[in-house]
C-alpha cells in the first residue's frame, strides 16, 4: 500500500474507534452536563486517532506487516481510548 493511503485507514480506523467507543462506552454523566455530547465525540475520535497511530508505528517497528500493522492501529486505538477513559 502506498503511504497516503496507509494515512488515510489509519486515520479512519482511529476516528471510528473513537466514535464507537464513545458511542458505547461514552461520557459519564457529570461530564455531559459539563462539556456536552459534541465535545466529547470530537475528543474521542481524535484520542483515537492518536491511538491508532501509536499502534500502527509499534506495529511497523514490531516488524509486523501491512494486515496485522493495522490490526495493530485498531488494538492501539483501543488501549489509548480505555487508557484516556480510565485517567479522566
Amino acid at each position: 500500500m502506498t503511504p497516503a493511503i496507509t494515512f488515510l485507514i489509519v486515520l479512519a480506523i482511529g476516528i471510528a474507534a473513537g466514535l464507537i467507543f464513545d458511542r458505547f462506552a461514552g461520557p459519564g454523566w457529570l461530564t455531559r452536563q459539563i462539556a456536552g455530547s459534541t465535545r466529547s465525540v470530537v475528543t474521542s475520535a481524535l484520542v483515537g486517532v492518536a491511538g491508532a497511530f501509536i499502534g500502527f508505528n509499534v506495529a511497523a517497528l514490531l516488524g509486523l506487516l501491512s494486515i496485522a500493522a493495522l490490526i495493530g492501529a485498531v488494538v492501539g486505538a483501543a488501549g489509548v481510548l480505555w487508557a484516556w477513559r480510565t485517567i479522566r
